[in-house]
C-alpha cells in the first residue's frame, strides 16, 4: 500500500503544483540520503529537494526508487551551482544532475545563486528556459534572487521564475522579498526555515508551543505554513523528519503570529546574495 501523503500543493504560475512542505538534505552524506529520503517518502513526504553543490543526487534518485513510490508523486527539485552559469555550461550541468538523479526529468530546477560578480544568470536562465521546453524539466524558477536580480530576467526573458527560494526564518522574514515574489507571481521558498536551530530555546517560542502541545520548530513550521510559504526542512534524524510533518493539525493564532514577529532582526544565517560569487 502506498503511504498517504500529508502536505497540500501549492499553484505554480505554470499549472504545475508544488508540495507545500518538503525535505531539504544541504549536508546530508551522499550515503545516508537514500536511506533517509526512502523513510521520508514512506512518512508520507511527496517533495525532495537537493542541488549538485550538495553531493547527494545519486543518494536522493536511490532513495526516490527504493520508497516504491511511483516517480510521478514525488516532486524533485535539484539547482545548478555558481560555477556553471553559462548556457552551454549550465544545460550540461544539468545532464550531470539528471544522470546522478536517475530519473528522466525534474520537477523543479533552480539557479542556486545570482552570483553577481560573474554576471551570468541571465544565461544559465536561458538554459533553464531551453530545458523547460525539451520537456526534461517541469517547472523552473531562482534560489537567492532579490528584486533586482529577478527584474534583471523580467528584462532579458519572456519567461519568469515560478518560485525564489531564498533564508525565511522568524529572524528574516523577507517581507519585502514575499512581497516582490507574489507581485510577479513567484511563489516563494524558506531555506533554513529554523534559523539552523535558532528556533531552540527561545523563550517566546517556547511559550507558543507550550500552548499548543508542540515543539518550537513544529510551530515555526506551522508559522511557514500559514504565511503561504514553500518549506524544506532537513534532518539527519527521521525521528525529528517526521516530526517536522506533524503541522497540519494546529493553527497559530493573531497573537502568536504578532509574537513570532517580534522576533525580527534581519540577521542571516547566511551569506547576503549580492555577497555570494
Amino acid at each position: 500500500m502506498t503511504p498517504a501523503a500529508f502536505s497540500p500543493v501549492l499553484p505554480l504560475s505554470d499549472g504545475n503544483v508544488i508540495p507545500q512542505l518538503g525535505l531539504g538534505v544541504y549536508k546530508v552524506e551522499d550515503t545516508v540520503a537514500s536511506t533517509l529520503v526512502a523513510g521520508a517518502i514512506e512518512a508520507g513526504y511527496r517533495h525532495i529537494d537537493t542541488a549538485a553543490l550538495y553531493n547527494n543526487e545519486r543518494g536522493v534518485g536511490e532513495g526516490v526508487r527504493a520508497s516504491g513510490v511511483p516517480r510521478e508523486e514525488i516532486f524533485v527539485t535539484t539547482k545548478v551551482w555558481n560555477d556553471r552559469h553559462g548556457y552551454d555550461e549550465t544545460q550540461r550541468a544539468f545532464d550531470e544532475s539528471l544522470e546522478l538523479l536517475g530519473m528522466d526529468y525534474v520537477d523543479l530546477y533552480l539557479i542556486h545563486w545570482p552570483a553577481p560578480e560573474q554576471n551570468r544568470y541571465t544565461e544559465a536562465w536561458r538554459a533553464l528556459v531551453k530545458l523547460q521546453e525539451d520537456g526534461r524539466v517541469r517547472s523552473i524558477g531562482v534560489s537567492n534572487f532579490k528584486s533586482h536580480h529577478l527584474n534583471r530576467l523580467r528584462d532579458t526573458s519572456d519567461v519568469l521564475p515560478v518560485l525564489n527560494q531564498v533564508e525565511l526564518h522568524p529572524w528574516l522574514p523577507q517581507l519585502e522579498t514575499r512581497t516582490f515574489d507574489r507581485s510577479l507571481g513567484i511563489l516563494t521558498e524558506s531555506w533554513s526555515p529554523l534559523a539552523r536551530g535558532r528556533v531552540l530555546g527561545n523563550d517566546i517560542l517556547d511559550s507558543i508551543a507550550d500552548k499548543h502541545g508542540k515543539s518550537p520548530a513544529q510551530v515555526v513550521l506551522r508559522w511557514h505554513i500559514q504565511l503561504g510559504l514553500v518549506v524544506i526542512p532537513k534532518s539527519n534524524s527521521l525521528d525529528r523528519i517526521r516530526e517536522n510533518s506533524q503541522v497540519f493539525d494546529f493553527t497559530l493564532d493573531v497573537a502568536d503570529v504578532a509574537a513570532i514577529a517580534g522576533l525580527e532582526t534581519g540577521e542571516r544565517t547566511g551569506l547576503d546574495p549580492d555577497d555570494h560569487g
